[in-house]
């Protein structure tokens, strides 16, 4: 039976190739909707680009839900400098003419896990956690129907890039990532340590553009587009595929390897504010409350992600 989920994203290029990822695959992942969120640019480019990967996808009756357009209780911080200023630079892509619906965000997320057989939905955050967080304080109940959380954050062994020690998800609402990560719901975390080793080679983005469809050729001109800037920043072969490592988690996890350790979030210190403070080694006595993920069959993952994409 497919796992039922919700995508709440701030997209983002690296973002529309998990929510392709997401609409190839219905046999195993029914998107219950998509939630959106400023993150990498603001709520309403993230609105908008969700809606045009929806199109892009042949899914327009995917539900599109605009969420919160700025953190907890700080100014927001966005990324158009990896993702141009549209999010979705690369590509020349349609304005979408799918509505989106007038439900917030926040009240989709609590309806929906009120609704819903308890343990019975998944949530996929792939951008800053602000939604869940506001979910998650605004409904106490639902914090136990939610089956786990599956998200793209944080860092650990690659410290971080945004800052020094953050990641960016994290960094731009490090009090809604300690929400989420205090809250008790299963997390399975995708952070810098895992995705950094998926690089989009030329090889991988050569096979991206040889589907030969408009999906092919959009994701291949999305992950040249800040390929630029990641392989400058990192003086890598390629940029790294973070988000799409969600969706792949859900459709094939033994692509995945990590550890069930303790994860907490800094959210006082000036200097480390945002870091995933992963306790990798067992060091300390604080209970497990995160799968944070390390290693990757990157050949695995870009094989199945190209299979997929080519059904779009």
């Amino acid at each position: 039976m497919a796992r039922r989920i919700i995508i709440d994203t701030d997209p983002g290029q690296d973002d529309a190739v998990a929510i392709l990822l997401a609409l190839s695959s219905p046999q195993d992942v029914e998107v219950l909707g998509i939630t959106a969120v400023a993150g990498n640019v603001p709520l309403a480019l993230t609105a908008r680009n969700a809606r045009i990967i929806c199109e892009l996808a042949g899914k327009p009756e995917t539900p599109v839900f605009a969420g919160c357009d700025a953190p907890l209780g700080r100014p927001l911080v966005t990324a158009e400098h990896v993702h141009g200023k549209t999010g979705l630079d690369g590509p020349v892509l349609p304005e979408p003419t799918m509505p989106l619906q007038d439900r917030h965000a926040v009240d989709f997320l609590i309806d929906t896990l009120r609704s819903e057989p308890g343990g019975s939905v998944t949530l996929c955050p792939l951008g800053p956690l602000t939604n869940i967080a506001t979910a998650f304080l605004r409904a106490p109940d639902i914090v136990s129907r939610v089956e786990g959380i599956v998200l793209m954050g944080g860092a650990y062994f690659e410290v971080g890039n945004i800052t020094p020690t953050a990641e960016f998800n994290i960094y731009v609402d490090p009090e809604a990532a300690d929400i989420v990560f205090r809250s008790g719901v299963p997390l399975t975390v995708m952070p810098l340590d895992v995705t950094h080793k998926a690089l989009v080679t030329k090889e991988r983005n050569d096979a991206f553009r040889a589907i030969g469809t408009p999906v092919g050729e959009a994701v291949a001109q999305m992950t040249e587009f800040f390929e630029r800037f990641d392989k400058e920043k990192y003086g890598s072969l390629g940029a790294p595929l973070h988000d799409p490592c969600v969706t792949a988690w859900l459709l094939k996890p033994e692509l995945f390897t990590g550890r069930h350790i303790n994860v907490e979030i800094e959210t006082k210190s000036p200097l480390t504010l945002g870091m995933t403070v992963a306790d990798w080694w067992g060091v300390t006595s604080r209970p497990a409350n995160a799968t944070f993920m390390g290693g990757i069959d990157a050949d695995g993952f870009f094989a199945l992600l190209t299979e997929r994409l080519a059904r779009l």
